[in-house]
């Protein structure tokens, strides 16, 4: 299969990045998530769409929301660099949408679909290493010492935005705001949906069996 172009859609803990890592790894193709672009795109001169900031980084810096316009702009660069791709985490509403498909074909959007209860269940059991990152889960990824990193020792923590309070939040907001993505898709007839409840790996085995069938 040549460069297959993905989309994968799915709330928060619904297992987005590891099934794109997969894919990437899998198909020879780019991971591209939002926030990896923006970070790479920092000093992108935006001052051709006449906003408040002449890069990304100005807004990053300075604490707020990066403009559609200027999401647009690094996605479409990303893309355009990219010999095939997965894309995760854009787009986030309509308009972003709308974007999307003016300037780009996909081959299959692919939608995980994971209860809201079970979403908080692995938002909430997950633990981080506040030394070097690594991120492990009590349930399905626990370290071999409880509270201790396998990788270099460093004490594990849950981050704030795990805890059910803020996670049932976030899962809300992107309900509101990715609802229309969703049936915007679904309505192209290119939605795939994949039951996102099962292991990791019966979800992957169906990821690849519906990327396959739908990029050939």
């Amino acid at each position: 299969m040549s460069n297959p172009r993905i989309l994968i859609l799915g709330a928060p803990g619904a297992g987005k990045g590891t099934q794109s890592r997969r894919l990437a790894e899998e198909f020879g193709i780019e991971h591209i998530t939002t926030g990896d672009a923006l970070r790479e795109n920092k000093g992108m001169d935006i001052s051709h769409l006449d906003l408040e900031y002449d890069t990304p980084g100005e807004y990053m810096d300075a604490g707020e929301l990066v403009p559609d316009e200027v999401v647009n702009e690094i996605v479409k660069t990303a893309l355009e660099e990219a010999n095939g791709f997965v894309l995760d985490g854009y787009p986030r509403n309509e308009s972003q949408t709308e974007y999307l498909d003016s300037i780009t074909d996909l081959d299959v959007v692919l939608y995980l679909d994971v209860d809201e209860d079970e979403l908080v269940r692995r938002l909430t059991g997950r633990r981080v290493c506040e030394d070097c990152g690594a991120t492990y889960h009590v349930d399905f990824n626990p370290p071999e010492e409880a509270g201790v990193c396998d990788e270099c020792g460093g004490d594990l923590y849950q981050r704030e935005d795990d805890t059910e309070e803020t996670a049932r939040e976030r899962i809300e907001v992107y309900e509101e705001n990715t609802a229309p993505v969703v049936e915007y898709f679904r309505d192209q007839g290119v939605l795939e949906e994949i039951d996102g409840e099962q292991t990791p790996d019966e979800v992957w085995e169906d990821v690849k069996a519906t990327v396959e069938a739908r990029a050939n």
